[in-house]
């Protein structure tokens, strides 16, 4: 059988690759073996990522007790929660980029027969995707699994209250001592955020599409049967790579369809528009984010998870767990059958569910959470290439108000914690998409602050930016084009009023466009220098998931 790896490892020439390779421990059986790259986001800056490293150990065991040799390899991770509400989260959505193009470099250099990808934190998953699909090599995707709730005063907290917690703080309903014991309470140990923020949204929804075995994700970082899951992945991976089956053998429209359901059903995080877009772009395939707005007309919310219920990722794995949402959506016609990485098709994996006795989780699709998914996709005058509303768990009607303008996150930061903020406002934070920030930068510090202050809902906010996965609230984002292009958004005026219609999928305002253009100056782009500059330089609008490769349709 030839191999990837025989360009490192056959013949005469290649005598000094295996001096080296004989150097670190490697010897004649692991050349004869399909030679598999390990890539772990491990870090110590983030509780995401941070057991990684000990989860690589049995994951190299299953590679090798399924006849193949692995190599291990370390990529970056930029967190989310660390990073909010200030300049490094511009590097966030460029941290995608650079660990997808990281591990390209690294397999692709290096010849290897396939790889396996530890991930974590919310950009770790959709880039390990999107490299897969770029190399079209064998690969599995292993999720670290969600963090533990912590506890504080005998309830169950998350990082979402502590950003909650900063707008109670800020209107005096909670005192320094308040907020720091909810600080010190909230993260118990390692995992990724545990509602359903981005990483367990893009967890799911990677089950969905194929590329993670059902079930691997599930349980929580610390949870003793992780281990296990560890090994099955590693094994799983040597044989993807013995049978030669590709990452792009599992993306096509219909898994992609998959993927975006799993969003829209459990109420998910809008970054998973932004990701899936992504993923398709790299695999070149035809894929539109109004997608997600038809099937949140037809395909309702049916889990009670955070940030729009009440339940936490923990909770959902002790209920049924992914296999559990997925069969309800199975058995009520929401989802085709398809290959995953497992081996086994989708159907027959969901057909392994076992549901617990009481369980309040998940909801069937008859008796659903919430009666219409959590997403809609707007467009209008504010928005003429689309915008994304996530409404899970509010009102999915009509909102209209005056425009409160500001031309970055901090300003709008400020207002919101000075109490400048009223009901009824429209809040708009721009020159923060993917050009503009440049970044895309997520708005949890400000919506959090709303929610916190009583008002999420009964404010609307709208960014050309991104709104976190633990938003929650009348919340706006991918607003395009962006105000740094030109677009509407960057148009409007302090006092506008703007019109949203959730159900007719509108953004508008009462706005002269014409005049408004003939007088308008753009802001200056925001130079950082370096790799946030090229990033500018190359990246996509985000209705075609900000990208920075050429696309399909471009």
């Amino acid at each position: 059988m030839s191999k990837r790896s025989d360009a490192i490892t056959k013949g005469p020439a290649k005598a000094p690759a295996r001096a080296m390779l004989r150097a670190v421990g490697y010897g004649d059986k692991d050349f004869e073996q399909p030679m598999v790259a390990v890539v772990n986001t491990w870090s110590t800056v983030t509780p995401c990522n941070m057991h990684l490293a000990e989860l690589a150990e049995p994951v190299r065991e299953g590679v090798r007790a399924g006849g193949a040799t692995p190599i291990d390899f370390n990529t970056i991770v930029v967190s989310d929660g660390i990073t909010m509400g200030g300049e490094g989260m511009r590097a966030s959505l460029i941290s995608r980029e650079a660990i997808a193009d990281s591990i390209e470099l690294a397999v692709r250099g290096h010849s290897l027969d396939a790889a396996i990808i530890l991930v974590g934190c919310d950009k770790t998953l959709p880039a390990a995707a999107m490299a897969l699909a770029r190399m079209d090599i064998p690969g599995v995707i292993f999720y670290g699994g969600t963090i533990m709730p912590g506890n504080c005063d005998g309830k169950d907290v998350s990082i979402q209250d502590v950003f909650e917690a900063v707008g109670a703080h800020s209107m005096g309903k909670m005192s320094d001592a308040e907020l720091d014991k909810v600080e010190r309470t909230a993260c118990p140990g390692a995992g990724a955020c545990g509602g359903q923020f981005t990483a367990n949204t893009m967890a799911m929804a990677l089950a969905f599409l194929g590329l993670a075995p059902l079930g691997a994700g599930d349980p929580p970082a610390i949870h003793e049967a992780k281990n296990a899951e560890a090994v099955r992945c590693g094994e799983l991976v040597a044989k993807l790579a013995k049978d030669g089956t590709t990452a792009r053998s599992f993306i096509n429209k219909e898994t992609l369809r998959n993927a975006a359901t799993s969003v829209v059903a459990s109420g998910g995080s809008t970054n998973a528009v932004l990701h899936l877009a992504a993923i398709a772009a790299e695999a070149g395939v035809e894929f539109s984010i109004d997608i997600f707005d038809e099937l949140s007309r037809t395909t309702p919310v049916i889990t009670n998870l955070k940030p729009g219920g009440r339940f936490l990722a923990r909770d959902l794995y002790a209920a049924g767990g992914v296999r559990l949402f997925g069969k309800r959506l199975m058995e009520a016609g929401k989802i085709v059958d398809a290959p995953t990485v497992s081996g086994e098709n989708l159907f027959d994996e969901l057909n392994k569910a076992e549901e617990a006795e009481g369980q309040e989780v998940v909801h069937s699709v008859d008796n659903p959470f919430k009666k219409t998914g959590g997403l809609r996709v707007l467009y209008g005058d504010v928005a003429p290439e689309g915008s994304v509303l996530k409404t899970a768990g509010y009102s999915d009607g009509a909102f209209s108000g005056p425009a409160r303008i500001f031309d970055g996150e901090e300003a709008a930061f400020k207002a919101v914690t000075n109490r400048e903020i009223k009901e009824g406002d429209v809040v708009v934070i721009r020159y923060e998409g993917p050009r503009g920030g440049p970044g895309m930068r997520e708005m949890l510090a400000v919506t959090a602050a709303v929610a916190g202050q009583g008002l999420a809902g009964k404010v609307a906010l709208i960014t050309d930016g991104r709104f976190s996965g633990a938003s929650h609230g009348f919340v706006i984002g991918h607003v395009a084009p962006e105000a740094a292009l030109g677009g509407p958004i960057g148009l409007i005026e302090e006092g506008d009023i703007i019109s949203i219609d959730a159900e007719g999928r509108r953004i508008d305002a009462n706005v002269d466009w014409e005049a408004r253009r003939a007088t308008f100056k753009p802001k200056a782009p925001n130079r950082m220098g370096g790799v946030f500059d090229k990033f500018a330089k190359l990246v996509s609008s985000a209705s075609k998931g900000a990208v920075t490769i050429q696309t399909f349709n471009e």
